[in-house]
């Protein structure tokens, strides 16, 4: 019985976060501002981490995990230095 709620739980959370990949997407492509789209982006790195880990969870394996984790720093960076350019105009000083 466990283990039919616990697959029934990841197909869920799996549905949830591609359809807020997909509304992150959205945003990201056609936000009014520069600010919504980085938003979008920052959105979408967070959803996809999130489906790595429970991908993992369902496969049993740690590449997901060690993906996650990439995809983790690769997002603040990425949100670090946009927010930096929208605000200043260059990125590296």
């Amino acid at each position: 019985m466990s283990a039919v709620i616990m697959s029934f739980a990841l197909t869920y959370a799996q549905i949830a976060l591609a359809l807020a990949a997909c509304l992150a997407g959205y945003r990201l492509l056609y936000g009014p501002r520069a600010q919504d789209r980085v938003l979008g982006l920052d959105t979408f790195y967070a959803t996809a981490m999130l489906l790595f880990v429970v991908t993992g969870i369902r496969v049993g394996s740690p590449f997901f995990f060690e993906a996650a984790m990439v995809i983790g720093v690769l997002a603040f960076v990425a949100t670090v230095s946009l927010a930096k350019f929208l605000i200043r105009g260059e990125v590296i000083e």
